[in-house]
């Protein structure tokens, strides 16, 4: 366990190592290239929605981020159901970790069944006191994925899968670099970039002005 634990704390000390690369960016314009945006990075995306759908919206999120728990818990259900789910909106997720408990996270919804992933999202946003904020994220974030469905082995071989972590660290460090992401959640309308939480109100009046 020792050692498990050791390499745990190497993986996440890792994920962080880029961290820093969101404070030093330039100014960006306000609107990227759609095409651009919509090259999907190395895990592939995660996507919900018709691919014919007259808008995309892709977020970037952090699993650790208070803004983007509250964006999942109030905004997303009815964004899903008034667009996503009747064919208005084509809806891309992406990783944009702000610290190292933020990327294990996201590499545990990686590692879970593909079709479960929106689900174990969701279900990390809804209990995100339970397990981003501790003062032992190990134990923590391990008690917490044996509820989704990981063993301890599961836990800590997905966790040390330097491939998986070098992948979620690649999405994050595109958007900075290439989007100008700084914040979370920050979301892309068909390519115009509009940061922080939004009510349903206010994502439905861009959403409506692109249909």
């Amino acid at each position: 366990m020792t050692q498990t634990r050791r390499q745990f704390l190497k993986t996440t000390a890792l994920a962080s190592a880029a961290l820093g690369v969101a404070a030093s960016l330039p100014a960006f314009a306000q609107s990227v290239d759609i095409d651009d945006l919509l090259v999907p990075g190395p895990l592939g995306d995660k996507v919900l929605g018709d691919e014919n759908a007259p808008v995309t919206v892709v977020e970037y999120a952090s699993m650790t981020c208070g803004h983007c728990a509250n964006f999942h818990k109030n905004t997303w259900k009815p964004l899903k159901e008034q667009y996503v789910d009747t064919g208005k909106v084509r809806f891309i997720f992406r990783e944009f970790p702000l610290d190292p408990v933020s990327a294990a996270a996201f590499m545990l919804a990686r590692c879970a069944p593909a079709e479960k992933y929106f689900e174990i999202v969701d279900t990390m946003f809804e209990n995100q006191r339970a397990w981003a904020f501790t003062d032992n994220p190990y134990n923590s974030l391990l008690d917490f994925s044996k509820q989704i469905g990981f063993t301890q082995e599961s836990f800590e071989e997905c966790l040390t899968n330097q491939g998986l972590l070098d992948a979620v660290n690649a999405v994050r460090d595109r958007a900075a670099n290439e989007f100008g992401v700084n914040s979370t959640p920050t979301f892309f309308i068909n390519g115009a970039r509009h940061p922080g939480a939004m009510s349903i109100d206010q994502m439905g009046a861009l959403i409506d002005a692109e249909l």
